[in-house]
């Protein structure tokens, strides 16, 4: 380890436990070839483990790995090698192990957390037990927050927790967002998804069905459908009403047209019609949206 080696346990309070999120635990730590991994004096006994026999946390862990390499192992997750500009993703109750190769030693970044609000994303599937490696790249953004975080966990003035533990969430956003970005690195189905959504807000007035769309983009409707909502999360007919949705409520806030011009511009049957979907989506009617706008 080096003398620029740092490490912090948070302690959380009650107000800051309402938040929904607090962060643990945050450190940055240096590992030199060959040496001793994990350095036992430093951590308190419920995070020390030994790489042979690994160890169970009862919290999340983002862990980033700048420099060396080593390897990674869970309950989940087969024994894989572990290269700089990879985050690890450690589960609450899930066991794990990970260690630097003696040969190249690492650098690592570590931030510690828990909270309804992970549980959440945990449980819709946004994070799997099972990808628990991401091969992010050396991105100076996120090394940037964790030393934020480091930096506010310092000085600890009122309020830090919630800033610290909102910049987890950033961190946790990023990490989803490139993964998602890695799984589209075919242009062409990018363009093609972006031609349709251009198609789509381009023609509100006279809506062309998704199978006239795909067919324009000389796509198969059922390959176009379910790419479109891998990469969206909607399907094509979601993404049209949202659509029609936002240029309803921009033509209800910047133009004097009634309830029934607006409708018969944005191809609905009758201004009931209009009047039904804009309140399912909205939860009141179009006059109602009008007014507080104004």
């Amino acid at each position: 380890m080096t003398t620029n080696d740092r490490l912090h346990y948070l302690t959380i309070s009650s107000t800051d436990e309402e938040w929904g999120i607090v962060v643990t635990t945050i450190g940055h730590q240096t590992i030199s070839p060959k040496e001793t991994y994990p350095p036992v004096s430093l951590h308190p006994d419920s995070y020390n483990f030994k790489p042979q026999t690994g160890r169970i946390l009862n919290e999340y862990q983002l862990v980033y790995i700048t420099k060396g390499s080593g390897y990674f192992s869970s309950q989940s997750c087969k024994h894989q090698k572990v290269e700089a500009g990879t985050i690890l993703l450690l589960f609450p109750g899930e066991w794990h192990s990970y260690y630097p190769d003696p040969a190249t030693g690492w650098e690592e970044y570590w931030v510690g957390f828990r909270g309804p609000h992970i549980d959440k994303r945990v449980e819709k599937g946004f994070f799997q037990k099972e990808e628990s490696l991401f091969h992010i790249g050396l991105s100076t953004t996120i090394l940037g927050l964790y030393e934020d975080i480091l930096n506010y966990a310092q000085n600890e003035k009122t309020g830090y927790q919630q800033m610290i533990s909102s910049i987890v969430l950033h961190i946790l956003g990023s990490v989803y967002y490139k993964r998602k970005k890695s799984l589209f690195a075919n242009s062409m189905i990018v363009d093609k998804i972006n031609e349709a959504r251009n198609l789509m807000k381009n023609t509100l007035q006279h809506p062309l069905s998704q199978e006239e769309i795909a067919a324009k983009l000389g796509l198969g409707y059922s390959w176009f459908r379910r790419m479109f909502k891998e990469y969206t999360g909607v399907s094509p007919a979601q993404y049209q009403l949202q659509q029609r949705l936002l240029r309803a409520k921009e033509l209800l806030t910047t133009t004097s047209m009634n309830v029934s011009e607006i409708a018969y511009t944005l191809y609905f049957e009758n201004a009931c019609q209009f009047s039904t979907f804009f309140r399912k989506k909205e939860g009141i009617t179009p006059s109602e949206f009008r007014k507080r706008a104004h």
